[in-house]
C-alpha cells in the first residue's frame, strides 16, 4: 500500500473514534481518538490517568496506530482493501481478534501473528470475497455482544462503510485507471460508533483488573493487621506484601487470559474463504 493509502485509511478510522470519550457502558473506559487508557498506559504511560488520556495529543495516538495496530498486523503486505479491513477490526476490537479472524477464513493456524503463511494465504484469496467475508463476521460478533443495544447502531454503521471503502481500495488496485479510490464523504464522528468491540468483563472482575496493584498494597498494609504491626515487623510485612502482590497479579493474570480466550474466540459457522483458482 501506498503512504497516501495508509493516510487515508487512518484519517477515515479517526474520523469513527471521534475524541476523547468515557461511556459507562464502553468497557474501553477512557478513550481519546480510539486510543484506551489500557494502551496508553502500555505504549505511553505506565501510571497514566483518565486525565492524560484526555490530553492526549493525536499525533501519540497516529504513532501508537502505526506501530501497534498497522505494523503490528504487516497491513502493508496484506491486499489492499483487506489492510483497511484488518487495521479497523484490529482498533475495534483488538488485533488478536482480527489477525484469527484472518487465518481463519485463509484456512491457516489460527495463532494471531500474521506472517508470511497468512500473507501468503491472503494474497490467494479474492480481494472482495475476504473483505465481506471479514466484514460479516465482524458484523456477527458484535451483535453478539451485551453492549450491542447501546453500540449496535453506530457499529453497523462503521462496518458498512469499512466495506464500502475497502471494496474501493480492491477495485482501484485491480483497475489502476479506475476512479480514484477516496470517498467523498468522510465518516461522522459518532460516539455510538466509538465504542470498543470487546467482551466486557463482569464487574467485579473488571474491578480487580483496574485496581490490582492498590489491591495488593490494601491486602498487605490494611486490615488485622494494623499499621503498628507493619511498623515493628518491617521484614514480615515485606514478605506479605510480595505474597499479596503475587496472589492479585496472578488472579488478574488468569482473568486477563480468560478474557482473551472469549475475546478472540471462532465464532460458529465461519466459512473459510477459498483459493482463487
Amino acid at each position: 500500500m501506498s503512504a497516501a493509502t495508509y493516510d487515508a485509511c487512518l484519517a477515515r478510522l479517526l474520523a469513527h473514534e471521534g475524541g476523547y470519550t468515557n461511556h459507562p457502558a464502553d468497557p474501553g473506559g477512557p478513550t481519546n481518538f480510539g486510543i484506551t487508557i489500557t494502551d496508553y498506559r502500555k505504549y505511553v504511560k505506565p501510571g497514566a490517568g483518565a486525565a492524560d488520556v484526555k490530553a492526549m495529543q493525536v499525533e501519540e495516538a497516529k504513532r501508537i496506530y502505526r506501530a501497534k495496530y498497522w505494523d503490528a498486523q504487516r497491513c502493508d503486505a496484506l491486499p489492499a482493501g483487506v489492510d483497511d479491513c484488518v487495521f479497523d477490526y484490529g482498533v475495534n476490537s483488538g488485533i488478536g481478534r482480527s489477525a484469527k479472524v484472518l487465518q481463519r477464513l485463509c484456512s491457516v493456524t489460527a495463532d494471531g501473528r500474521i506472517g508470511a503463511q497468512t500473507l501468503a494465504a491472503a494474497g490467494k484469496r479474492d480481494p472482495a470475497a475476504l473483505i465481506n467475508a471479514i466484514c460479516d463476521e465482524r458484523l456477527r460478533f458484535l451483535k453478539l455482544l451485551r453492549t450491542w443495544p447501546v453500540f449496535g447502531k453506530g457499529w453497523g454503521r462503521r462496518v458498512a462503510e469499512v466495506r464500502a471503502f475497502a471494496l474501493q481500495l480492491a477495485r482501484a488496485a485491480a483497475d489502476p485507471g479506475a476512479a480514484p479510490p477516496l470517498p467523498n464523504i468522510m465518516p461522522t464522528p459518532d460516539i455510538q460508533q466509538a465504542g470498543k468491540g470487546v467482551v466486557p468483563l463482569p464487574i467485579p472482575a473488571k474491578i480487580i483488573v483496574q485496581r490490582g496493584g492498590k489491591l495488593a498494597t490494601g491486602a498487605a498494609a490494611g486490615g488485622a493487621l494494623g499499621w503498628a504491626w507493619i511498623a515493628q515487623h518491617p521484614a514480615e510485612s515485606a514478605v506479605i506484601a510480595v505474597g499479596a502482590g503475587l496472589l492479585v497479579g496472578g488472579v488478574v493474570s488468569a482473568i486477563n487470559r480468560f478474557h482473551q480466550a472469549q475475546q478472540q474466540a471462532a465464532m460458529p459457522g465461519l466459512v473459510p474463504v477459498p483459493a482463487a483458482a
